[in-house]
């Protein structure tokens, strides 16, 4: 008995292609993908009104830790001077605005490139529980602002009753 390998599309070829029936091009698949990012990235990366791209936008991270009197919440602002920052608290979240403002520097040599992000953010953070929004602290030291947020009394001996039936 002898063996022949199998090659599917040249069968095909042979004959008349088949109606209802294509070749399937794996390339012309990433080709598509490929498009199909490009439109998404384009999306996520905001423009100024000439169409030039300005770059992702800036977002600080944070971290929040809960205890049973405080809330306390942590932002990285890497490069922000604590008068570019605006902190507003409401009982139920946190509001931080800011601008990091580009320097105006001009070099007659060379190219500058530069990767660093610059304009306006801004990021709301929602509190787990309420707030004594008149009663917050705030320290800002190297690049790291600390929020501690005294909960509301009636948050620190809420009890919530439990259904087992």
């Amino acid at each position: 008995m002898a063996l022949t390998r199998w090659e599917p599309f040249r069968e095909i070829e042979r004959f008349e292609p088949l109606r209802g029936f294509e070749r399937w091009d794996p390339l012309q698949e990433i080709d598509t993908l490929q498009r199909q990012m490009n439109r998404l990235f384009e999306r996520l990366i905001p423009t100024t009104d000439g169409g030039e791209s300005r770059g992702l936008v800036f977002v600080p991270v944070a971290e929040l830790r809960e205890t049973d009197d405080a809330i306390d919440l942590s932002l990285e602002l890497p490069g922000l001077e604590a008068k570019d920052i605006d902190v507003e608290v409401t009982p139920d979240s946190v509001v931080i605005n800011g601008e990091r403002k580009s320097e105006a520097r001009t070099e007659d040599q060379g190219v500058i490139r530069s990767e660093f992000r610059y304009g306006k953010f801004q990021r709301v953070i929602p509190l787990p529980a309420m707030v004594q929004n008149d009663q917050v602290q705030a320290e800002y030291k190297n690049g790291i602002l600390h929020l501690s947020l005294p909960k509301a009394e009636s948050e620190k001996h809420k009890a919530v009753k439990v259904n087992l039936g």
